[in-house]
């Protein structure tokens, strides 16, 4: 064995590629990054996944599509009255209490009950909405349905309606 048959072995990481340590490395001088041009200097990132060479991008190319209502849509809770039925007889059936009993997980503007199912015991429901074969169901077992209403909608001012609408016009056969 002498000393041309000897080998570093596996390596287990390679090393950083060091740039800028003179000519002689190999990544001297300008540091693999060319002689000028737009990414040669510090700062200049590479552009992103959409960049196409500096036309108009395709996003913009595309025509706008459709209208979404998601910024004005309500959330629901549904329900059905079937689900009702875990709660013990006489219980005030609210959104605190289904949040409680894991029928409703997560934030909602509303509480809709729905009638699959069957209800076997006499409730007090307060919800925003009931279906018409909800309400019989439960109001046939002695329950109460109670209606939470939902926020009043703002009065507009109309063209002829404000404050200043009724004003007295001057009488002629005054003067």
């Amino acid at each position: 064995m002498d000393l041309t048959t000897l080998s570093t072995g596996v390596q287990k990481r390679k090393l950083k590629k060091r740039v800028g340590r003179g000519v002689g490395s190999g990544h001297g001088k300008t540091s693999s990054r060319g002689h000028k041009g737009q990414y040669a200097s510090a700062g200049a990132g590479l552009p992103g996944a959409l960049f196409t060479g500096g036309q108009t991008a395709l996003h913009r190319r595309l025509p706008k599509r459709g209208f979404s209502n998601g910024m004005f849509q309500k959330d629901i809770a549904i329900v059905n009255v079937g689900d009702l039925d875990r709660f013990a007889d006489g219980t005030v059936v609210d959104m605190a209490a289904l949040k409680a009993e894991r029928l409703v997980v997560g934030t909602f503007d509303s509480l809709r009950i729905l009638g699959e199912g069957d209800l076997g015991k006499k409730l007090t429901v307060k919800a925003h909405h009931f279906s018409a074969s909800a309400k019989a169901k439960i109001e046939a077992k002695g329950g109460t349905v109670d209606v939470i209403p939902g926020p009043k909608k703002p009065v507009r001012a109309k063209m002829g309606q404000g404050k200043n609408s009724k004003k007295k016009k001057p009488d002629a056969s005054a003067k």
